[in-house]
């Protein structure tokens, strides 16, 4: 018999303890919220691109900024309530809700009321017969999607007018790609080619990459876009153009293939999270080891907080195996028509290869996460064999992990972290993460560290890393020249011309800074005479003008990053813009003069929806980030730390955006817009099986104090 003391929470034993942790965890939250409050008040200073600067702040920035930290830290507030089991709406709405309820429901017949009652008899049915057929929709979309192939069906009629009728969609990096490969092509066959030359113009000056990274043997692949995806893109134009003349049809004929990459992930994604198909391989581990886990959770529970030992076992046992048609709906409504993924489908660049890709990876994670089990005998919790991943699910996670490597360089620093993060939670999975997720790592980007370090490909440049730096030094070289000193000048003068860094800077873009493009660039970066050695004085340089220019350098980081993390700002370049940049409508070969006019018209409808208040913000990345982030923060509160080790990567992919040379640049959102769907709909199952179990936990306390001691 289990005495009433032993049916207290753990936290109880140390309170002091327990509130320090809840406030930091709360301050954590805190902290986001300030944060995205910061950049949505932001917003209008950096809307004037000439003049903007934070020194202008003002009350109408203070007003934005309280209302925007209260309206974010309000919605994490609620998402912690709920989950708790307390109530979310006012106390006055709530009551007066439940009294007309109850007044409605015991509501008297007397004659003189006749009237009423037929017409609330009437109300009741026809609310009774919406209510029926929408259950009855929910059903059939349940019986529509609740296997793979239905899931995969549904994707692929959905996305079929994209590549049928707007072919492909891309911009200026796989016609770099497709020059590489060419110029590398032609090196292998014996052709004769310029190098390295201050007159010459080679495809690894478009980037640039500093000619000191050239190896003295001629080689003309980089690893500026991976060099894995380069060759694949580059070979595929080669073989259309030997066909037919062009690269365009090797062009759509990728664009094709990503649709139906983008196909498969989405639908073995959907059917992780709506179908849970591997609860049967779950539940006869169980049968084959004697036990379950799913009846031993803890009476130690605590009812305000859960800890991620048992919640992974609720989340598993408690929720339903399968989703229901609400969600499954919602989920395919933003993947058919939302224009971040519909576009995403057939745009050949390496961000919605690496997105689609992730969305794989991020659902074998679930799986993962939903199988877990404990490791060593706990209180009411006993141990068991894990259970390990289904062959084929094996088999995904490192052809996922493997197609992630080979679109982002960035990748492997987010897989790097996993394979830590999970060897600490799950230990006794080791082996499933040396294999899929270590081994495919130093393979791939070994392997091309290696050519790099042989001089079999050129790297990409650093200068790619810096784009922060890069910003703060041009904008104070645009808005405030004489507060560079003469020493930091000296130091910068063989990396960077300051004065075409000043006429190259953009706040929205760091890539005129490092010089990308043709050749009509304006050449601030010198890198085709700056030497290592050159580089060690960078961050000096960069210290002491931001040190002589804080304001300057603030404005610089925030207008850089800021939409991002701002529901409010239109994306710097969206989605739509690779349907109709000049590369497809004006540069292309016979792309251009299919369904010209077309494309035009689906983007202009897309940039016009993406442009009305609130309802356009769907639309756009930065909505899901946002979103994303304050979830985030309500796990933390809720001290769900098995699924944040799986939702730490879409932190880590904020952190790219930050760095990223472009401010609300939507590709780089595509990977958290992506999973936004799964994540709210885990915490939600989550929530829900935390506010089931601390019934439970109730009921079991309020038994075993009625019982005689």
């Amino acid at each position: 018999m289990t005495s009433p003391a032993s049916s207290l929470p753990v936290a109880a034993a140390h309170p002091r303890l327990a509130r320090v942790g809840a406030a930091a965890r709360w301050t954590l939250a805190a902290l986001a919220c300030l944060w995205l409050a910061l950049c949505t008040a932001v917003g209008p200073l950096y809307w004037d691109f000439e003049n903007g600067t934070i020194a202008n702040w003002n009350w109408t920035n203070t007003v934005f900024f309280v209302l925007s930290f209260a309206i974010y830290l309000g919605l994490i507030v609620i998402m912690v309530r709920f989950a708790a089991g307390q109530r979310v709406l006012p106390r006055a709405i709530s009551g007066r809700l439940s009294r007309a309820g109850q007044q409605h429901s015991n509501q008297a017949l007397e004659p003189s009321q006749s009237q009423s009652v037929v017409a609330d008899s009437n109300i009741s049915k026809r609310h009774a017969t919406v209510a029926s057929r929408f259950a009855t929709l929910g059903r059939w979309i349940t019986r529509g999607t609740n296997r793979f192939w239905k899931l995969a069906l549904v994707f692929f009629i959905g996305w079929l007018w994209v590549p049928t009728t707007l072919l492909a969609a891309f911009g200026a990096d796989i016609r770099s790609q497709i020059r590489e490969f060419s110029w590398a092509w032609n090196q292998w066959t014996g052709l004769q080619q310029p190098y390295i030359g201050f007159f010459s113009f080679v495809p690894m000056d478009i980037y640039p990459t500093a000619h000191y990274m050239w190896p003295p043997d001629p080689t003309y692949l980089t690893d500026q876009h991976n060099v894995v995806l380069t060759v694949f893109y580059g070979a595929v134009a080669a073989f259309s153009r030997y066909l037919t003349g062009s690269n365009d049809a090797g062009i759509v004929a990728l664009a094709a293939g990503q649709m139906l990459l983008a196909v498969f992930c989405c639908a073995a994604t959907a059917n992780r999270f709506l179908n849970r198909p591997w609860m049967g391989v779950a539940q006869s581990t169980k049968d084959k080891n004697g036990s379950s886990t799913s009846t031993s959770t803890s009476t130690s529970t605590s009812t305000s907080n859960v800890s991620s030992t048992t919640s992974a076992r609720i989340a598993q046992d408690a929720a339903p195996q399968l989703a229901g048609g609400r969600a499954r709906f919602l989920i395919l409504v933003f993947f058919l028509c939302c224009p971040l993924a519909v576009f995403a489908t057939i745009s050949i660049t390496k961000s919605p290869l690496f997105a689609f890709s992730f969305v794989w990876w991020f659902g074998i994670w679930y799986e993962l996460t939903q199988t877990w089990k404990p490791a060593g005998k706990r209180k009411g919790l006993t141990a068991t064999a894990p259970i390990r991943l289904p062959r084929h699910s094996f088999v995904a996670f490192v052809l996922s992990t493997a197609v992630m490597l080979i679109s982002a360089k960035y990748a492997w620093y987010i897989i790097a972290l996993q394979i830590v993060l999970a060897l600490i939670a799950d230990r006794r999975r080791w082996t499933t993460y040396v294999v899929a997720l270590l081994i495919p790592t130093m393979l791939i980007h070994g392997g091309i560290s290696l050519a790099i370090s042989s001089g079999a490909i050129i790297g990409g440049d650093p200068i790619e890393s810096r784009g922060v730096q890069l910003q703060m030094i041009a904008r104070v070289a645009s808005r405030n020249p004489e507060g560079i000193s003469e020493e930091a000048k000296k130091n910068l003068s063989d990396v960077f011309n300051l004065d075409q860094m000043a006429d190259a800077y953009s706040q929205q873009d760091a890539d005129p800074v490092k010089s990308s493009g043709i050749q009509a660039k304006k050449v601030s970066y010198k890198w085709r005479t700056v030497t290592p050695e050159d580089m060690t004085n960078f961050n000096k340089a960069w210290f002491e003008i931001v040190k002589d220019n804080p304001v300057i350098a603030l404005d610089a980081l925030l207008a850089k990053c800021f939409g991002y993390f701002n529901v409010t700002d239109q994306p710097y370049v969206s989605m739509d813009y690779y349907v109709t940049s000049d590369y497809v409508q004006k540069n292309s070969t016979w792309i251009k003069s299919y369904n010209h006019n077309w494309r035009e018209r689906i983007t202009g409808f897309t940039r016009s929806w993406g442009k009305i208040p609130v309802i356009g913000w769907i639309t756009h990345g930065n909505f899901y980030v946002v979103m994303t982030l304050l979830i985030g923060a309500a796990e933390v509160i809720r001290r769900r730390w098995l699924t944040l080790m799986t939702h730490i990567p879409l932190l880590l992919l904020m952190g790219v955006m930050i760095t990223a040379p472009a401010n609300n640049f939507e590709r780089h959102m595509l990977p958290v817009a992506f999973v936004f769907g799964f994540v709210v709909l885990t915490y939600w199952r989550e929530s829900l099986a935390e506010r089931r179990i601390a019934r439970q936990t109730q009921s079991s306390a309020s038994t075993t104090m009625a019982l005689p001691q």
